[in-house]
């Protein structure tokens, strides 16, 4: 399957009246073709079950050279695999790679999950995550939270998870004045995941910081807390 002949079985599923909907939606001026997420996760599905991983690395790479709102979508989606072997392969770097490329929500929290499945096979990559929350660009910043995620939902983390869940606290807590409103929906997101697993300790993070946020990130973020 080569970039081309991929990016052919996207059109070929193309809405365009879906597509002018979905651009004024995602406010973007990239090219989209109206795929409900359904087919792309099918198209993508039959790719990763019939290529190598070299191949699907290959393909990925150009689907996301494409610069097509589906393309995008599906490079990630491509890469969306709890068990990657060799791990070092290179899904990782790939991933990492296009995260300065990030311009909204859909497609850097699509690459964002299939990265947190790169993360929990090797949480040292956090040290490349850390950076980002120290760059410019605010969906760069944002991403730092959304592909952590995994470590707010867990039930019974180890004392080294634990350890992660209070590194990426205290990112977040750096991030409680930064007025952008996707910044303090991602801390509020991240809040309201981790009080359904530890709800003390999100507690104690509105407790010390939640004055800071703005009014409806406190409120998403306490949503599962009882009062």
């Amino acid at each position: 399957m080569t970039p081309d002949a991929a990016l052919a079985a996207l059109r070929a599923e193309a809405d365009p009246d879906r597509a002018a909907e979905m651009a004024a939606y995602h406010k973007t001026t990239r090219e989209i073709l109206g795929l409900a997420t359904p087919v792309i996760d099918d198209l993508a599905r039959g790719w990763r079950a019939d290529l190598s991983l070299g191949d699907r690395l290959t393909l990925a790479a150009g689907l996301w050279d494409s610069d097509i709102f589906e393309g995008r979508i599906a490079a990630a989606k491509l890469l969306t695999q709890a068990r990657i072997r060799p791990d070092d392969s290179g899904a990782w770097d790939l991933i990492a790679a296009w995260v300065p490329e990030f311009d909204g929500w859909a497609i850097a929290d699509t690459v964002c999950i299939a990265g947190q499945k790169r993360l929990l096979a090797d949480p040292s990559r956090l040290e490349v995550v850390e950076a980002w929350t120290r760059n410019d660009n605010m969906w760069i910043r944002r991403a730092a939270l959304v592909i952590t995620l995994p470590w707010a939902k867990m039930n019974f983390p180890k004392s080294a998870d634990l350890a992660i869940r209070e590194r990426v606290l205290d990112w977040a807590a750096t991030y409680v004045a930064d007025r952008d409103w996707f910044i303090q929906k991602a801390v509020a997101w991240w809040l309201r995941d981790l009080s359904k697993h530890d709800p003390d300790r999100s507690r104690a993070f509105l407790a010390s910081e939640g004055a800071g946020l703005k009014s409806f990130a406190r409120k998403e973020a306490a949503r599962h807390l009882s009062v």
